[in-house]
């Protein structure tokens, strides 16, 4: 019982250490798991170009590919079973979901139609707004904003401002 007390004990004192570096830092306060792990190490694993940090609370799933200095904000989903293609210096915000593949017709035809699938494509210098839904097929131009809660189900070109559910230029 006195070996879990210490061990306790040091995982206390780290954990205030480490929060008390980032808060410093950065004045912010993170999660547990994102103290412990570092987004710029996590997008180097991934194969993702130089300066992009990736938290440690994103689910990446399948053939993503994400150039330089792009950040992917905590609670995110990409999911590139379909492929998916991020551009540099973008900002995909909390919560956003990105698929590129769908399983409606699966499921209505009780398991007889395959999973369908459409690679995603987002070009440079983009903003994602918070809880924005991107699905399958969808291709994003360079320097296009995306509001938050926005559902893109179409393509848009270049230098757009769109919004809303679905999506629309603004």
């Amino acid at each position: 019982m006195k070996s879990l007390t210490r061990i306790q004990s040091l995982f206390t004192r780290f954990f205030r250490f480490k929060r008390s570096l980032i808060r410093n830092k950065y004045n912010r306060a993170l999660p547990l798991n994102e103290l412990l792990t570092d987004r710029w190490e996590k997008a180097k694993f991934l194969g993702f170009g130089q300066g992009t940090s990736v938290y440690d609370s994103s689910l990446i799933i399948g053939d993503v590919v994400i150039a330089e200095n792009t950040w992917v904000g905590p609670f995110t989903v990409i999911d590139g079973s379909g492929g998916v293609e991020i551009g540099s210096n973008c900002s995909i915000s909390a919560g956003v979901q990105i698929y590129s593949h769908d399983s409606v017709n699966w499921a209505i035809s009780g398991g007889d139609k395959p999973y369908e699938y459409g690679p995603v494509k987002i070009g440079n210098n983009c903003y994602i707004g918070p809880n924005v839904v991107i699905t399958k097929g969808v291709e994003i131009g360079d320097g296009v904003i995306i509001g938050a809660n926005s559902f893109v189900n179409k393509s848009f070109g270049s230098k757009s401002k769109i919004a809303g559910n679905p999506a629309k230029q603004i």
